[in-house]
């Protein structure tokens, strides 16, 4: 092979990168000035014609000599073959309401030539004749409009249609992926937490497409898909940020909705448009957010007859991630919190390789997350984090987010140099529960009911070993709440033992046993506590096989088969029989924790009306203000109303210094 021939051959296996071997930038859609420019001149143009066929009439050459003899004309502008003039006062008024101001008269200047500068001598009309145009002219303004017209159809219109098939007009067929590089993303690992194994795994990507070599040397092959699945508001789109900051490639980003429209086929064609300007620019990423919006498991439950374009979409990112025509150089990253019903066909390796589940932080993420939210606010010295963090059970990081926030807005509220724990433990409550209502004026009874209410769960709370240990405790209404007890687990739990269960059981049903027994009565105020323990008992029965009688057999939904339409959401998968046995074990545990928790109570009375009583005194108690109560103390400190006499009098005599200080200015 010759040297040329050589030459020619190397260039062509370059593709897409240009002689400097650099990759090509990413084609841009973006219209340019010059459409603009001839919009605004057809714009022009159209408004002009318009207007002058709105104040501008013909009329016949009998008519005009009539007017000039009656003198309605006040000047006129004599072109080649035609005559353009103005109406006078005169003319205006005997034209009418529906005359307008001027008029075109067109005529043959070989025979209306020499009496019409005669006309317009004998009657004293102004008149300004204008030299006939050439060919050219004529020519140019037949054409130039139509060039115009043409001109914005092709910027338009048929540069869009270039998208190929499925793209329709204004470009419905191209990707509306966004691009973002290392230098606009200010997002990195760092500012990541409590996740650290997914941290891992996509910095093993990152590692690969920064230095390929180093996987290869080994023959491994760089995972083609990473799903992201987990609950909302766990870090997966934070997580895309981040590798966006890492990356020193391309990232182009879209959602799953973004792929379909109205039209038929511009999901598919959007698909291969993306993957096709990602092979272009390859190495890159791809991160699909909210994947489950096209990638739902196909099957006769989900199709309705007809074209479904949904599973078109699908079907086209299937043949781009793993089909004959597949580039190792693109890595897909997507994210969903509903990996349950995302199609086999995408789950499977060769497609999204590796799925990596996005949790809850667990005490030590959630304490890490704190902390990197702190970073941006001022803390006080008695703000503690790990304190916060172990009362923020199965929180995620975007409510941890919010807590840091809204702690520093009520600090700023409070005039604070810093944001104190109160503050913490206020935003951690008004995030979880709504904002505390302290203007609410509440009936006495209402009231009393509530704070026994209250006591109850606290005192079962504060002595069942099974339980975890009592908070804080509060009789302001929050949210729909009248009143809340709060409890401060000392570890994450991922089991749940039986007696644990049996203890929350007893401390949801504290609440209503206290209303019977010092109130003479029960109320509604116990519909959630119900709610809760129902909803324990019968996990605890069909689930976790904790009933003695039906044994350790699961009578829970298949979601796999719900999933697919097969089973009816009414229907059950167990008999009748089957059925009142479940149904009389759950009344079975509730009975059994029901009379263990008003034995508690019954024994312990006393104690149970000090803590409603201080409840009504103070409104709030924290665990050792209830332990002191407990052990048969006396609380000393400030009640409600002697915090609001020294708020009152603090701002009383503000109010002076600061006068004072305006009138020395």
């Amino acid at each position: 092979m010759s040297d040329n021939r050589k030459k020619r051959t190397s260039q062509r296996g370059r593709g897409p990168k240009d002689k400097g071997g650099k990759k090509p930038p990413l084609r841009s859609y973006r219209t340019g000035p010059l459409t603009y420019l001839m919009i605004f001149v057809v714009l022009i143009s159209v408004l002009m014609m318009l207007r002058q066929m709105q104040t501008v009439e013909t009329i016949g050459w009998s008519e005009f000599t009539n007017h000039v003899e009656n003198n309605h004309v006040d000047s006129v502008t004599v072109k080649e073959t035609e005559i353009i003039g103005k109406f006078n006062e005169r003319g205006i008024a005997s034209r009418g309401e529906k005359g307008k101001s001027s008029f075109v008269v067109y005529y043959k200047p070989e025979v209306h030539g020499e009496w019409l500068a005669q006309l317009l001598r004998d009657n004293d009309i102004e008149s300004d004749s204008q030299p006939p145009h050439t060919w050219l002219y004529n020519l140019l303004g037949m054409i130039l409009p139509l060039i115009i017209i043409v001109g914005i159809f092709y910027f338009m219109f048929a540069r869009n249609l270039r998208g190929g098939a499925g793209g329709m007009l204004m470009s419905f067929g191209r990707s509306r992926h966004r691009v973002h590089s290392k230098d606009r993303v200010k997002v990195t690992f760092k500012d990541v937490a409590g996740v650290e194994e997914a941290k891992d795994e996509l910095a093993e990507i990152i590692e690969f497409l920064k230095n390929p070599r180093k996987f290869q040397r080994l023959g491994g092959r760089i995972p083609r898909g990473v799903l992201l699945v987990g609950p909302p508001g766990c870090g997966k789109t934070l997580l895309a940020k981040a590798i966006a900051g890492e990356a020193d490639v391309p990232f182009l980003t879209i959602s799953g909705s973004d792929f379909v429209e109205m039209f038929v086929g511009v999901g598919a064609s959007r698909v291969r448009d993306l993957f096709k300007q990602a092979k272009d620019n390859s190495p890159c990423i791809i991160f699909l957010d909210e994947v489950d919006a096209i990638g739902r498991k196909r099957g006769a439950g989900y199709i309705g007859g007809g074209h479904d374009e949904r599973e078109q979409t699908l079907n086209a990112i299937l043949v781009e991630m793993d089909g004959f025509d597949t580039n190792d150089q693109v890595i897909v990253i997507a994210a969903t919190n509903r990996g349950d019903i995302l199609d086999h066909a995408l789950t499977r390796p060769g497609r999204f390789d590796r799925q990596i589940f996005v949790p809850f932080p667990d005490l030590k993420g959630r304490v890490d997350i704190l902390k990197v939210h702190a970073k941006k606010v001022k803390l006080g010295p008695n703000a503690n984090l790990e304190r916060l963090a172990r009362g923020t059970p199965m929180f995620s990081g975007a409510d941890l987010a919010a807590i840091i926030n809204e702690a520093a807005l009520a600090a700023t509220m409070g005039n604070k140099d810093y944001i104190e724990m109160a503050d913490l433990e206020e935003a951690r409550d008004k995030v979880r529960w709504g904002r505390a209502k302290k203007s609410r004026v509440i009936d006495e009874r209402e009231r009393e009911i509530t704070a026994y209410h209250e006591a109850g769960h606290t005192l079962v709370q504060s002595l069942l070993e099974d339980a975890d240990p009592l908070h804080k405790v509060s009789i302001i209404p929050r949210g729909p709440m009248g009143g809340a007890t709060f409890a401060l687990p000392e570890k994450d739990r991922t089991i749940f033992s039986k007696k644990y269960c049996m203890a929350l059981l007893q401390v949801c049903f504290g609440g209503r046993i206290a209303e019977e027994l010092f109130c003479d009565d029960i109320s509604s105020g116990a519909q959630n506590d119900i709610q809760q323990a129902t909803k324990i008992a019968r996990q605890m029965i069909l689930t976790w096989g904790m009933s003695d009688e039906l044994g350790p057999i699961s009578y829970g939904p298949d979601s796999g088969l719900r999933d697919m339409i097969y089973v009816l959401p009414g229907e059950k998968d167990y008999s009748e029989r089957t059925a009142e046995a479940i149904d009389g074990e759950v009344k079975k545990i509730t009975d059994e924790a029901y009379t263990k928790a008003k034995k508690l109570i019954d024994s312990n009375r006393d104690k149970l009306e000090k803590v409603a009583k201080a409840l009504l005194k103070y409104e709030t108690l924290d665990a050792d203000d209830v332990k002191v109560i407990l052990e048969g103390g006396e609380l000393d400190k400030p009640t409600v109303s002697d915090l609001l006499a020294a708020e009152q009098a603090k701002s009383e005599q503000a109010e002076p210094e600061q006068a004072e200080k305006q009138s020395a200015n």
